[in-house]
């Protein structure tokens, strides 16, 4: 029997943010882990985690918290996210009421994908940006606070200043070529002798911050048909972009449709396209098929493997919503698991698949928050890969996302680029009991899955349970994480190698997921939020 391991432990600066020790340029990014009655907040950014905590501190709700520390991360870690981007946003109400915001890029109805530039990056990759309507709707029809609040933070780190993080000056080195192509990226985000930022650089960002003030005074309406509209159009229109008024005008933040499932008894919640909840539920009830023990580490990082394989092979089939009640079916979970050993079965073809599938590093950011009534909100942004487009118009200050062009796949006229993106929210009775989400492009599913199946199948605390390794299919075999907490040793290796996968054994922090969530202690009732040790965020509570 073939048996081949490969060893990876290199640090991918394009995805990883290495964890800050006590004493670093955030020092309290070593408070992963966070328990109050009074709500909390996990962010991938501690000043984005004080951004949400001020709100909650000031009596608002996790809905103004979450899009405050939203804000926050498009003026900290704009190689993760930021106005120019996209969002997914679920809330879970403590009545048991689940809601989904969609803020996805769109192509404009003009687009020709066919004839298109396939540009990974520059000028035609971009599309119509979500994040600002979907930030704005989440606000006014579930939120408590103002927008001039929630938005105060951000304008403040905006105009004030911050320093740069290790893992976020890391990240943008790393794009430093691509940057200098584009003169609104060489002013923001190089020196003005073109070389990169340093960590712990003092950044002051005027024109965002000036953008950001704008919106905060005239609503959304000024990014998509105000002078912020104007601008972007301009700029875009020169350079060879397709985006045009109308399409910015037309652009709506929409209901997300609600998929529905179980797991042992919890049920799951999740968006429909084009985020990817019916693909995090389909793996889960079909990891609930193959076994009914996971206790041994290695049937679990076996049968974790199987069900993300599993699943996917549904990715290209999401088109109806009687496609999202099939998927997340537990007759079709039951289909998918009886395929895993049967040599006949549909495989995964991993030829033609776009790039964002397949690619060994993830991006994105993500946020979970709940207030002191239980509402929770579980937010992911992104703007692709590592910078986006790589493009800032001058006098704006944001990177817009990488939306067109390919790297996600055919995105055609009028549609909203679909992505593993996946907030998740696990009930109990009901209730919500988890609220989680991760970055790491395609792996964000298998993180999801694994962190559920951590504290479900094997009783581990939500902090314990994120810091423990994840495994991911691979072309020819599987990947499994090294990691400091109880990483995959050799002998697992070998286990996988004798069941005929090539293994590759990986150690780049963050590059297996990135998860913050929260969890209802059903002891006292509080609840407590997590931070993944791979990254340099933070949880944190009022008054704590």
């Amino acid at each position: 029997m073939k048996r081949t391991f490969i060893f990876s432990f290199s640090f991918f600066l394009g995805c990883s943010g290495l964890p800050q020790k006590p004493g670093g340029i955030y020092p309290e990014s070593s408070h992963k882990v966070s328990n109050s009655n009074d709500g909390t907040v996990a962010t991938a950014h501690p000043l984005a985690t004080k951004a949400g905590v001020e709100m909650l501190a000031a009596g608002g709700n996790a809905v103004d918290a979450a899009v405050a520390a939203a804000f926050a991360l498009a003026v900290v870690e704009p190689s993760m996210s930021g106005i120019g981007g996209r969002t997914q946003i679920l809330i879970g109400k403590p009545d048991g009421e689940v809601i989904g915001i969609d803020g996805t890029t769109q192509a404009p109805s003009t687009y020709d994908f066919e004839n298109a530039p396939k540009k990974r990056y520059g000028y035609p990759s971009i599309g119509v940006p979500g994040v600002v309507r979907g930030y704005t709707k989440a606000l006014s029809e579930h939120g408590s606070l103002p927008l001039k609040q929630v938005m105060t933070p951000a304008i403040r780190l905006a105009n004030n200043g911050h320093e740069l993080i290790r893992g976020e000056a890391m990240r943008q080195q790393f794009v430093h070529e691509q940057l200098k192509e584009f003169a609104g990226s060489r002013h923001y985000f190089l020196n003005e002798d073109g070389s990169s930022r340093n960590a712990g650089d003092w950044v002051v960002q005027k024109d965002l911050g000036r953008v950001l003030q704008a919106i905060s005074d005239e609503g959304a309406e000024v990014f998509y048909s105000g002078w912020i509209a104007e601008k972007i159009v301009e700029d875009n229109q020169a350079n060879g972009g397709v985006l045009t008024l109308e399409s910015l005008k037309n652009y709506k933040a929409e209901d997300s449709h609600i998929v529905t499932g179980s797991y042992r008894g919890y049920g799951l919640k999740g968006l429909w396209m084009p985020a990817y909840g019916a693909i995090t539920i389909e793996a889960l009830q079909v990891l609930e098929t193959i076994s009914d023990d996971y206790t041994d580490n290695q049937k679990w990082g076996e049968s974790v493997y199987h069900a993300i394989k599993a699943a996917y092979l549904d990715r290209k089939k999401q088109h109806t919503l009687e496609d999202a009640d099939r998927l997340t079916s537990k007759q079709w979970a039951q289909k998918r698991a009886s395929e895993i050993h049967n040599d006949t079965a549909v495989k995964l073809n991993w030829k033609n698949l776009p790039e964002s599938w397949t690619v060994p590093m993830g991006h994105t950011t993500h946020l979970t928050v709940v207030d002191r009534n239980g509402m929770v909100v579980a937010l992911t942004q992104t703007v692709g890969t590592t910078m986006g487009s790589k493009v800032a118009t001058p006098g704006l200050g944001f990177i817009y996302a990488q939306t067109l062009g390919g790297y996600l796949g055919e995105v055609k006229a009028g549609y909203r680029a679909a992505s593993h993106i996946s907030p998740i929210l696990v009930t109990k009775d009901n209730k919500p009991f988890i609220a989680l989400g991760a970055a790491g492009g395609s792996r964000i599913p298998s993180s999801i899955v694994a962190v559920i199946s951590r504290i479900i199948d094997q009783g581990n605390t939500l902090e314990k349970a994120i810091a423990l390794p994840r495994v991911q299919p691979i072309e020819n075999g599987v990947a499994i994480e090294f990691t400091s907490n109880g990483g995959w040793s050799g002998a697992d290796s070998a286990y996988f190698a004798q069941l005929g996968h090539e293994v590759s054994v990986q150690r780049r922090p963050g590059s297996f997921g990135r998860v913050h969530a929260v969890i209802k202690n059903e002891t006292n009732g509080s609840w407590t939020g997590v931070a993944d040790p791979d990254w340099e965020g933070s949880a944190a509570s009022p008054n704590k």
